[in-house]
């Protein structure tokens, strides 16, 4: 049995794990050949691969990033540059490697491409992995823990010199249209309002609550998804890559309430962009446990042939769903959900609206 395995879309913490995870369960209990795809799906149309074994993967499960590289706007079935269809160039590599079956490791849009390879005849098992936690049907995925320590930390030491100097401070974190990296961020960051892309904010009402805070001495600590934005307005846009998948590129919506904000309070305002900061760096013990249980997960599925699925998180089970229930989907913050209503219990001001 010959297996390949890429990761496509954005790089993340925990990458590695799954790798290693993946490429020694299908040694040990398969006794399977392993190859990894370099740089995601652009890797078969580059025909670019290397074997995987046990010694190659030894000592990469702390190491964020992925070893095998990624390419987060190449997609076989429109190719950025023509628009052309490469997928039957794609798939002669995979016939050339002798691949029996494919682990695809990323987030919707690499779901999404999987799919489309399985109805080529390409046996497919994908492995959720998004920062943005914003994959349905498993409710968590690897690296949105790592994420998430990331944005709480960075609170942490905003709110020392916000303190200090009696300011606003805004923090703009990653989720361009699910704001769970902002929600639990700003949870565990004790942040006092937390806007995210569901819920639609006011820029007044976040300018009063700032002022309220002010003649009660106190600083205000703002953290924001990059996907939020205010009522009646679009999303901030920072760039378009017209050849990726989601050609747009988010970033800005900080500075831009700090432009509204301003003017309508006493205290300075500043704005952190934290970026790829979010992206880098070594996973969480959480997230190293996650990503090797799904990388494991994903090689029994593989052995038992069961071809078509990713796997999943639900409740403190892996199990598995069917590649068309995920492919090309989000997961958002429901409006009811039990942390919007801890958080608001505590007096901190979700999605402030007037």
């Amino acid at each position: 049995m010959h297996i390949g395995i890429l990761t496509g879309g954005g790089d993340c913490p925990g990458l590695n794990a799954v790798i290693r995870a993946v490429t020694l369960a299908l040694h040990r209990e398969g006794a399977a050949r392993v190859t990894g795809i370099e740089r995601g799906f652009h890797g078969l149309l580059t025909r670019r691969a290397r074997p995987l074994g046990p010694d190659s993967v030894a000592d990469i499960l702390a190491v964020g990033g992925t070893v095998l590289g990624t390419h987060n706007t190449c997609n076989p079935f429109k190719d950025g540059a023509t628009g052309a269809d490469r997928s039957a160039e794609a798939m002669d590599f995979v016939r050339e490697l002798g691949l029996d079956a494919l682990v695809a490791v990323g987030g919707d849009g690499t779901m999404a491409i999987a799919h489309r390879f399985e109805k080529l005849g390409l046996p497919v098992v994908g492995v959720p992995k998004t920062i943005d936690n914003d994959l349905p049907h498993t409710e968590r995925t690897f690296g949105f823990d790592s994420a998430v320590a990331v944005v709480a930390e960075a609170l942490d030491r905003l709110a020392t010199t916000g303190r200090s100097h009696g300011r606003v401070m805004i923090a703009e974190t990653m989720g361009r249209y699910a704001g769970w990296i902002a929600l639990e961020g700003g949870l565990a960051g004790g942040a006092d309002a937390i806007l995210i892309p569901e819920v639609p904010f006011d820029a007044f009402a976040v300018a009063s609550l700032c002022r309220q805070r002010e003649e009660q001495g106190l600083s205000t600590l703002i953290c924001i998804a990059e996907g939020a934005h205010a009522r009646g307005q679009g999303l901030t846009v920072h760039a378009t890559i017209p050849d990726s998948p989601d050609p747009i590129r988010l970033g800005g919506v900080g500075h831009a309430l700090q432009h509204v904000l301003q003017p309508l309070v006493q205290s300075e305002v500043r704005t952190t962009l934290l970026g790829h900061t979010q992206r880098g760096g070594p996973p969480t013990a959480f997230d190293r446990i996650l990503a090797t249980r799904f990388g494991y997960h994903a090689a029994e599925l593989v052995l038992g042939r069961r071809y078509g699925r990713m796997v999943a998180l639900q409740g403190d089970a892996c199990v598995s769903v069917a590649l068309d229930e995920v492919a090309g989907k989000t997961r958002l913050v429901p409006l009811d959900h039990p942390m919007l209503k801890a958080a608001r219990g505590i007096g901190i001001s979700v999605g402030v609206a007037g």
